[in-house]
């Protein structure tokens, strides 16, 4: 008999290492071979965690900062990561030995006549489940792989509020900047609407033209007002996002603000398979492959034979009638196999939805692949055709700036009719407009970029993507 338990338990020992199929923990990413988009900078590196500070504004960094602190994304994303730790120690503790200490007092008379006795015992008691087709083991690297995956999204939450922050405060900017045009063409419109008047009052002009000027005047003084209120609202926005009183945001915004010259300087890998190992978001979908394939094992394994092993120590006393007498036990065992015959499918259909869940990861990391590359080349694209339309749109605004300047100067001199200089005055207000979009839209290409491309986070060292997998 005793050969026999030996037998066995080292059976069970030896089968330890065993485990339950899975499939791969790894997909392979489907990415084309190179950039259909013409990369910024010739694909120029530099470090994208000090990328905002090329602005060179202290105000946008507080901003970022303040919004990261107060962001309820990243703080949902910390609690992730710490419900994630929990979950991978509990799944690891699943892999030892538990100890508990017990200790109990009875005192009784079971068999008449016999004396009362008090009965004291303290000991240790241990149970393990060894592990014979991985199933813990696979619960555990399920964990383990959704902890990482956390972490990831940690930092890809950040990273979306940084680009978001950025893009409401360039937003606030630019309104500032379309606010400027719009004062200023209202405070023309007002001057040409005051001499056309005066011009009409003493009979050199006809009266249609000062009523002329006049509706001109009204309508751009209603323009600066909606772009005022527009600007408001982007202040409140910001405030909403960033958690800064208000007034001391308007205080700090009093100080200009000015397109920087090089907002561009930030990596892009060369080639599209680089760039998974720079998007947090890309990683975590990884991951959850991962932890899905691992969990596929461990419903696979619950379908398997299970062994565990059980012992105890104990110390305790017998007192009969004022005689104590000493007890101490032991026992190893039993070693029980329990060996699953019928539970209505329930294991099966078990392992069912967790392959299903499997393939749903998988397909939601090609996905996300695929987004990613989406992403890149649609902020390149907007890059560079906001560089090809730089030059162009600055030849226009210098020209109708000055054709309108011209015109003017011969309105006032009674060479140009009102009609003409109202034509000039239109064809340059929508220059100016448009010169301050692409300012604006130049700068948030440059910030889906920056996010696109990670924002500067990198991949665990020793984890290679997908797309490098032999």
């Amino acid at each position: 008999m005793k050969k026999l338990r030996f037998i066995a338990a080292a059976a069970a020992l030896g089968l330890a290492g065993c485990s339950g199929p899975r499939p791969p923990g790894q997909v392979a990413a489907d990415t084309p071979a190179q950039w259909y988009a013409p990369l910024p900078h010739n694909g120029t590196l530099t470090d994208l965690t000090t990328w905002w500070q090329q602005f060179n504004d202290p105000l946008l960094i507080e901003l970022i900062e303040s919004a990261q602190a107060a962001s309820p994304t990243v703080a949902t994303a910390a609690t992730r990561i710490r419900q994630a730790r929990a979950t991978r120690i509990g799944a690891g503790a699943a892999l030892l030995p538990t100890l508990d200490a017990v200790a109990s007092a009875q005192r009784g008379n079971n068999q008449p006549p016999v004396p009362l006795a008090t009965t004291l015992q303290a000991g240790l008691q241990t149970a393990w489940e060894i592990d014979l087709f991985g199933g813990n083991r696979a619960a555990a690297d399920a964990a383990q792989a959704r902890l990482e995956g956390a972490r990831a999204g940690w930092h890809d939450a950040r990273v979306s509020v940084a680009a978001e922050t950025a893009n409401g405060y360039v937003s606030l900017r630019t309104c500032e900047q379309q606010l400027a045009v719009a004062n200023n063409d209202a405070k023309s419109r007002s001057e040409t609407a005051r001499l056309s008047d005066l011009s009409a009052r003493a009979g050199f002009a006809a009266p249609a033209n000062a009523a002329l000027a006049r509706a001109s005047a009204a309508e751009s003084s209603a323009r600066a007002i909606q772009q005022r209120a527009q600007c408001d609202i982007e202040v409140k926005a910001l405030v909403a996002l960033s958690a800064m009183p208000e007034p001391r945001l308007r205080q700090q915004l009093t100080i200009g603000w000015s397109e920087p010259a090089q907002a561009g300087a930030l990596a892009v890998a060369s080639l599209p398979a680089q760039l998974l190992a720079q998007r947090p978001d890309v990683y975590q979908a990884e991951r959850e492959v991962a932890a899905a394939s691992a969990e596929v094992g461990n419903a696979r394994a619950q379908r398997f034979p299970r062994l565990s092993l059980s012992g105890s120590i104990a110390v305790g006393s017998v007192r009969i009638d004022g005689v104590s007498t000493d007890l101490q036990t032991w026992s190893i065992g039993p070693l029980a196999l329990t060996l699953p015959i019928f539970d209505g499918g329930r294991r099966a259909a078990n392992v069912d939805a967790a392959q299903a869940r499997y393939e749903e990861a998988a397909l939601q990391y090609a996905a996300r692949v695929r987004q990613a590359v989406r992403e890149v080349e649609e902020a390149l694209v907007n890059l560079e055709s906001a560089r090809l339309r730089t030059d162009d749109a600055r030849v226009a605004t210098e020209g109708y700036r000055a054709s309108f300047a011209a015109t003017d100067a011969r309105y006032r001199s009674g060479l140009a009719s009102l009609v003409e200089l109202e034509d000039a005055r239109r064809t340059a207000l929508a220059a100016e407009t448009a010169w301050v979009a692409l300012q604006r839209e130049r700068v948030a290409a440059w910030i889906a970029l920056y996010r696109a491309v990670g924002g500067g986070w990198a991949r665990p060292a020793g984890m290679a993507t997908a797309a490098t997998q032999p």
